[in-house]
């Protein structure tokens, strides 16, 4: 009994598509990562290209101030963001009727052959399911040997007028959707949008006018499948289909062969694809035959529909390109070598480039000349030109692009692209970042530029529209320097070489794919090089893991929770709060400063803190406040001024008029100061009527205004005017009437700089007043307080209980530099937190209030509040608080028992992450020249410490923070190296890969090739973590790879039994494919050495203890043992070994395995092994060390493709749980007394679960929690109550995977997997599911089970948030369990017991 649950989404983009999906006007892209959909919108920024600079002496520069450079960037602001269940094959744009939006529709394709029809929902600022089409019956299934469907490349392909899409599943079949167009019943039917006039849509509307519109109708037609070989009977090996541009009728080509092609069939099969063009007639489901070309080469594998002026189609091959026009005449050019040696194909030679197309990504980037971009696999870019005779093409011409022009700013293959409008794409990709990529043209010159006139003067044919006459303006846009006058080129001749010049605007971060993880020390607990005070709260470790490929190769550090950098820590028992002020510095009287300049901040210093104020208890127990003036990182008790110390404890601080007002707030009364500390004005809190001292509670700042509520439930709010003085706002009957317990107030660009007061009722109802105005609320919203998923005026609750205890809101803006947004922020009396996005339907305009229209969408945020014993005391006060700029965010922070940042990237929603350690009392930002965009805080133990966050991290993308160190090559494997606290890397570069000498092959010696193949070749690294850098390389021999590296307790004297940690590295020497692999172990050792001149940390070097060559490729390593041996998987044996005094390693037991093993798992101390592979499926075996001696226990069942595999022992039962190459998790078990095992030798298949990633390792680590206990054991004795029963070990299994997904595989008690599997069932009826889709049906899989019970699904129980407070009352009543017995259940599968990493 288990819990799968996700602690990160996937990261891999797998496809792209860009269109107008919000509204008609809009450009959106839409990016499918495996199973997570996300929606962005194109936003341009201001990027600086050089900064001001100061004067001499940190003096101010009031003069001759240095003007900026700027350039503008596109960048990607996320809009919204789904989880679905089923994986993205493929993503096509509809123009659709009817569409919600006035955009366009999304056609979504899955892996199980089912397709979504989606559109946006302003309404509900959602997406919103219009149809789901299956195509996965059993009738579809022709041939009884035919595998599943999900074994099969499905694709799908729409056209480019929308009149249909096409699903290619299957061996061969051919799913057709046909969608409705406008005006289909009243134009002829050759008319097509694309190439004919725009038509008098006067008739369309008359029907609509008169009601004889097809509003009600569907936007798609009934679909259809049609077997390919019914099309043409030839079609009995598809390879590719796309629809094409300009045709009257949907038309695609089709590449494909009448018998399987291969390379080992090149002798018999030379040229064997055939290129077709079909039209589609929908009505009569039949089709026609316009062009063939056949004699194609074997190795096409794409279709390119090319759109005006080239038209056509781009065949795609590894070894040549091919374009095919209308008129079915061809032009090839060849890429390297072997394109004349496997064709006979007629092509032009470029060989010389030596290019390697498989996995090649192709763009149009020129609408004008129809210039191609090429990504290669390598990331590096080529120019594929045309050279045009009218609209016939007669010749294509390719161009590396050089370095200096961008070539290379991309290190990773793409896996999609698509256009962003003019001069920028997207580009996708499953191995490294995600990139917008923007380029500039420059033609070439001739002659001067000649205006518009004089070039329609010569050609009376020429027109120009606005993209045209806007040319100049976009290319100065892009431009980093100064570009020379171009004029129109020729359409006859290809673009001039060198012309294009690329670079990034935004990147989109990318952990895939992750390929091992390790544990190490944290960079924060070691000794830094500066003079930082580091120290952690508590021990922790931290997650390493290697990711991405190629040049991409990189370690990511990563971590669960929040960890400070920590500057300057002391302990003050006595302290209750602090808090920073940034007041403006009085104007230089000899500086002549104007008063603009001033206010505008361009003093370098007028943002950092000049004074500190805390609330700290004297010697007698009395309440105080003390003035601090901040120096770098220290503080000194400032007594001058009229600050009153003994005036009693501060709750909270302030600035306003425009910082020349310092508030001070304590319990029963506010005081101003002006810059100086001088006592401007005290305003005390009394009741008006009976004069009764009148406690704060909280307050919220937004210059000009104060809100203040207090303990009598109600509020007042003060306003400053323009000469600092402090007067009560006239308050109305909307605000004296009624009782209040949490408000703030909230100003900015979105609400067109006007000042807004949101306040929360008792009965849990928002109440927005436009200040200063408190007469009427211009918006109420009474049903907050049940959280519903949307939240408007008109929302009315089913019943009015359930409904939830909310203690405070706020309002405020989250984000980073690029993007900023407001969100409204409702914390529960469980500091358990619920985020609202404001949108407005319909949309408002930019001079109307921001309260117009006004609708609030509650964001996915799964995470629970820690319990703590002191939380209490904080629940009650003000415990949320917005900063501008903590470590580059716009964030806010909730101290008390959970403390937690709200942090947001522009590319992702909010998250909501933990600061590690104990409770905080007090927190602040804290902003000074030693500590840039810090903050301090005060924890449940008086400790105070001024902080940073960790440079080079992204704390707002994933739920974790995630740090990439560029290494710049495949890392094959890693491990961390305790002695010398390092980690160990082992990567591969590609080299040339030449045939090796040998006594049975002469004629090898012989061989001339220019292209040769690329092998791997082993080097093994050590990374230095405190600045991580590269200290020392070890190359191994060529063609030598580098498959398992392992740091190992192993004995290395047989005398003294005297253990030591090394690293062992399992190696295979690839020879070719006539002679069979060999391999190595090596066992290292990291020494100190004398460190190179200005580099300390080269103290440290790899020492070779051990190579071992031995038969075959050592594919895996693992300790076994209690004697510090080793296990290591050679060839088709697994052999244990001893290391000798000799530096040998002795073998001394083995177990045949008949295949090569890919995993081994050992379970310390005990001597069980798991073995795997992926044909033999599972092995579990044990070792005997009295005598030395390997047994196998049980198998597995054969034919399962095994690529990872932990050992997890639980209540006394241990577990194999298998990822296999479906994406699967299979949860194996030994049990010999059961009569379905055969006496043990048939390891028991107790479930399965999709998890839809395909995985790559799987970790066991212990947890630090224990599942609630909810009922009492009836078998104890009832006396006995004060000896709690002994808790065994909890642990987890920590997954990772190819698309950069992080999941947790979590055991669970019988009581509590009752309560999850209910609330799951419950759940997948109660929520609504993004594309229609089924998640019972995507995570079952058939499996033998032996009636156990499945696996259930975390993601999907961490849904239960999304519901409304009514709603998850109900829920938690039908599993029969509290809601904090509950909430303790989702802390505990997500994560919760992982704190110390």
């Amino acid at each position: 009994m288990q819990c799968y649950t996700e602690l990160s989404p996937p990261t891999a983009v797998t496809h792209a598509v860009s269109l107008p999906f919000l509204h008609a006007k809009a450009l959106n892209l839409v990016v499918a990562r495996a199973s997570l959909l996300q929606v962005f919108e194109l936003r341009a920024v201001s990027t600086e290209v050089e900064s001001a600079a100061n004067g001499a002496d940190g003096e101010y520069v009031w003069n001759d101030i240095p003007l900026q450079r700027t350039e503008q960037t596109t960048k990607l602001v996320l809009v919204s963001e789904y989880t679905l269940s089923g994986t993205v094959t493929s993503l096509g744009r509809v123009k659709a009727q009817n569409v919600k939006s006035g955009g366009e529709a999304l056609l979504v394709a899955f892996r199980d052959a089912k397709l979504s029809l989606v559109e946006w929902d302003p309404e509900n600022y959602s997406i919103s399911t219009i149809s789901v089409h299956y195509y996965e019956g059993d009738e579809l299934q022709v041939a009884p040997w035919a595998t599943d469907l999900s074994h099969y490349h499905n694709y799908l392909s729409v056209d480019p007028s929308s009149r249909c899409a096409a699903l290619k599943f299957g061996a061969r079949h051919l799913a057709i959707l046909p969608f409705r167009q406008m005006g289909d019943d009243l134009v002829e039917d050759d008319y097509d949008p694309d190439i004919d006039d725009p038509m008098d849509i006067s008739p369309v509307k008359a029907k609509l006018t008169n009601g004889d519109s097809e509003r009600n109708q569907t936007p798609y037609s009934a679909s259809f499948v049609l077997p390919l070989t019914a099309l043409d009977p030839a079609l009995n090996h598809p390879i590719h289909l796309s629809f094409l541009y300009e045709y009257r009728e949907p038309t695609f080509g089709i590449i494909s062969a009448p018998r399987a092609p291969g390379v080992s069939l090149l002798a018999e099969r030379k040229d064997p694809l055939s290129y077709t063009v079909f039209t589609l007639d929908i009505e009569q489901r039949a089709s026609t035959t316009l062009l063939s070309v056949s004699g194609l080469p074997y190795d096409i594998f794409r279709v390119l529909p090319l759109p005006l002026p080239v038209g056509g189609a781009l065949l795609v091959g590894s070894n040549e390109l091919i374009h095919v026009d209308q008129a079915g005449k061809s032009n090839a050019v060849s890429v390297n070598h072997f394109a004349k040696q496997s064709s006979s194909f007629p092509m032009s030679d470029q060989s010389d480039l030596g290019l390697r197309l498989e996995g090649c990504v192709i763009e149009q980037i020129s609408s004008e000349t129809g210039d191609l971009l090429i990504i290669e696999h390598t990331g590096s870019f080529l120019m594929l030109s045309f050279k045009l005779d009218g609209r016939s093409v007669s010749g294509l011409a390719l161009e590396r692009i050089s370095e200096d022009k961008g070539g290379q700013v991309l290190q990773a293959a793409a896996s999609c692209t698509t256009t962003l409008g003019r001069s920028k794409m997207f580009v996708g990709s499953e191995d490294g970042d995600s990139v917008i990529l923007g380029w500039t043209k420059k033609t070439a010159q001739i002659t001067r530029k000649r205006s518009h006139a004089e070039l329609l003067a010569e050609d009376p044919d020429l027109s120009f529209d606005e993209d045209d006459l806007e040319d100049d303006d976009d290319d100065d846009l892009y431009a980093t320097a100064v570009q020379p006058s171009k004029q129109s080129s020729s359409r006859t001749e290809a673009s001039v070489p060198g012309s294009y010049t690329f670079r990034v605007h935004d990147r989109l971060l990318n952990l895939a794919p992750l390929k091992d993880i390790t544990l190490g020390k944290p960079t924060s607990s070691r000794n830094s090089s500066d003079n930082t005070k580091t120290r952690p709260p508590e021990t922790t470790l931290e997650l390493i893991a290697s990711t991405g490929s190629g040049n991409a190769g990189s370690v990511v550090v990563l971590k669960q929770e929040i960890e400070s950098r920590i500057l300057q820590e002391s302990k003050f028992p006595s302290l209750k709060g602090i808090w920073t002020i940034q007041a403006k510095r009085t104007v230089p009287k000899d500086k002549g400063l104007d008063k603009d300049v001033f206010d505008a901040g361009l003093a370098p210093d007028l943002d950092e803190d000049r004074l500190v104020i805390i609330s700290r208890s004297n010697s007698s127990g009395n309440e105080e406040s003390a003035i601090y003036s901040v120096s770098g990182i220290n503080f000194e008790e400032r007594d001058t001024g009229e600050f009153e110390s003994d005036a009693g404890a501060t709750i909270d601080v302030g600035t306003l008029c425009k910082g020349t007002r310092i508030i001070q707030v304590l319990k029963n009364e506010i005081r101003s100061y002006d810059t100086e500390l001088g006592l401007s004005q005290i305003l005390p809190m009394e009741d008006e009527a009976t004069d009764v001292e009148l406690k704060i509670v909280s307050v919220s700042f937004s210059d000009p205004y104060l809100l203040v509520l207090r303990d009598d439930s109600s509020v007042i709010i003060l306003q400053v005017d323009d000469k600092g003085e402090i007067e009560e706002v006239d308050k109305g009957d909307g605000i004296t009437n009624t009782k209040w317990i949490s408000g703030n107030i909230y100003s900015s660009p979105w609400t067109n700089n006007k000042a807004i007061a949101l306040l929360l009722n008792a009965e849990g109802g928002l109440h927005v007043f436009e200040l200063p105005n408190l007469v009427r609320a211009t918006y109420i919203a009474n049903g907050l307080g049940f959280l519903p998923p949307v939240l408007t005026s008109e929302y009315i609750p089913r019943r009015s209980i359930g409904k939830a205890t909310l203690t405070e809101i706020l309002m405020a803006d989250l984000g980073n530099s690029v993007s900023k947004h407001p969100y409204l922020i409702v914390r529960n009396a469980t500091d358990d937190l619920s985020i609202y996005k404001p949108y407005h339907h319909p949309v408002r305009e930019p001079s109307q209030n921001f309260t117009k229209n006004l609708r609030w969408i509650k964001q996915d945020q799964p995470r629970v509040a820690k319990y703590a014993e002191d939380s209490e005391q904080f629940s009650a006060q003000a415990a949320l608080k917005p900063f501008t700029n903590i470590g580059g965010y716009s964030t806010v922070f909730l101290a008390g028992g959970s403390p937690s940042f709200i942090l947001k990237e522009s590319s992702s929603s909010p998250r909501v992450l933990n600061l590690k350690g104990n409770s905080v009392q007090s927190f602040s930002s804290f902003n000074t020249m030693e500590c840039r965009s810090g903050y301090i805080y005060l924890d449940a133990e008086g400790v105070l410490r001024i902080c940073q966050l960790h440079s080079g991290f992204k704390y707002g993308e994933l739920g974790l923070a995630a740090r990439k160190i560029p290494i710049g090559q495949d890392i094959t494997g890693l491990c961390y190296y305790p002695p010398k606290d390092l980690y160990v890397l082992g990567t591969s570069i590609k080299t040339d890969f030449k045939l090796p000498e040998d006594d049975y092959h002469h004629e090898w010696s012989k061989e001339e090739i220019d292209f040769k193949p690329k092998l791997e070749r082993g080097v093994v690294k050590l990374l230095e973590p405190n600045n991580w850098t590269l200290i020392d390389t070890y190359e191994l021999e060529p063609t030598e790879a580098i498959l398992c590296i392992k740091t190992l307790d192993l004995e290395v004297s047989e005398e003294t039994h005297q253990r030591k940690p090394l690293i062992a590295v399992g190696t295979a020497l690839i020879r070719g494919e006539d002679l069979a692999a060999r391999g190595s172990i090596y066992v290292f050792e990291v020494i100190n050495v004398v460190p190179q001149p200005d580099r300390p940390e080269t103290n440290r070097k790899l020492k070779l203890v051990v190579k071992e060559e031995v038969k075959g490729a050592v594919t895996a390593l693992s300790e076994i043992g209690s004697q510090g041996f080793l296990l290591a998987a050679q060839g088709q044996k697994c052999m244990v070994r001893g290391l000798k005094e000799d530096r040998t390693l002795l073998p001394v037991a083995f177990m045949d395995m008949q295949c090569y093993v890919t995993v081994l798992k050992a379970l310390k101390g005990t001597g069980l092994v798991l073995m795997a592979d992926a044909q033999k499926g599972v092995w579990f075996t044990g070792y005997t060390e009295e005598p030395y001696k390997m047994i196998l226990f049980g198998k597995g069942r054969p034919g399962m493709e095994v690529i990872t595999a932990e050992l997890l022992p639980h209540n006394k039962q241990l577990y194999l749980v298998v990822g296999d190459a479906e994406g699967d998790i299979h949860v194996l078990q030994y049990n010999p007394e059961h009569p379905e095992s055969v006496g043990g030798q048939r390891l028991l298949h107790k479930s399965t679960f999709h998890t839809g990633h395909f995985p790559t390792t799987m970790t066991l680590l212990p947890s630090t929690l224990s599942p609630s206990i909810t009922s009492l054991d009836n078998t104890a004795d009832p006396m006995v109550l004060d000896t709690p029963p002994p808790q065994a070990q909890l642990n987890h299994i920590l997954i990772t995977s190819q698309s950069g997904a992080l999941s947790l595989l979590t055991p669970v008690e019988e009581q509590m997997y009752r309560r999850l599997a209910a609330m799951q069932a419950h759940l997948q009826n109660a929520l609504d599911h993004p594309c229609g889709l089924n998640p019972r049906e995507y995570r079952a899989v058939e499996s033998e089970g032996f009636g156990s019970r499945g696996i259930v699904d975390g993601g999907l129980l961490r849904r239960w948030c999304e519901l409304g407070s009514q709603r998850r009352a109900e829920a938690c009543a039908k599993v029969g369990a509290e809601e904090w017995v509950w909430r303790s259940d989702l802390e505990y599968i997500g994560g919760g017991g992982l704190g110390y990493l």
